[in-house]
């Protein structure tokens, strides 16, 4: 049952996560002027970083126990994957984003345009992890 959820839970946010990057924030900026796009896409994706935050803790009990009910371990691959999500939405949204503010008001050594580049590193990472740990939670989830 753990897996079952595991694989919803991680296959939601990888869906949102895509839904995002592929098809809100292209659409915002095909359809708005650019400053509104740019508030709407901001407010968007700081709703995903906090309910990410959320789902993360949730991925993380879940694998744990998952490892621990299958062979005592507190570690597993699905953990790894959990905590890697959890990593790309403090350190693309958390810490990221604040020095891009920065950046718009001419301030910190990096520009805006190489910290954009960094924060959608960390959101497509994000999103490549998420599939990954859909995938493993729903195969294992067939297995047994």
């Amino acid at each position: 049952m753990l897996r079952r959820w595991m694989a919803w839970v991680a296959g939601l946010w990888a869906g949102g996560v895509l839904t995002l990057g592929a098809v809100a924030a292209p659409s915002a900026f095909a359809v708005l002027e650019r400053a509104q796009a740019g508030r709407f896409v901001a407010r968007v994706f700081a709703i995903e970083a906090h309910a990410g935050l959320a789902l993360a803790v949730l991925l993380i009990l879940l694998a744990r126990r998952q490892a621990v009910q299958q062979d005592g371990s507190r570690f597993s691959l699905e953990l790894g994957l959990a905590l890697g999500a959890l990593f790309c939405t403090v350190a693309g949204y958390f810490a990221v984003q604040p020095m891009m503010a920065a950046a718009r008001l001419g301030q910190g050594a990096w520009s805006f345009a190489a910290l954009h580049g960094v924060s959608l590193a960390f959101f497509a990472l994000k999103g490549i992890v998420l599939l990954a740990l859909a995938w493993r939670a729903t195969a294992s989830a067939a297995r047994h």
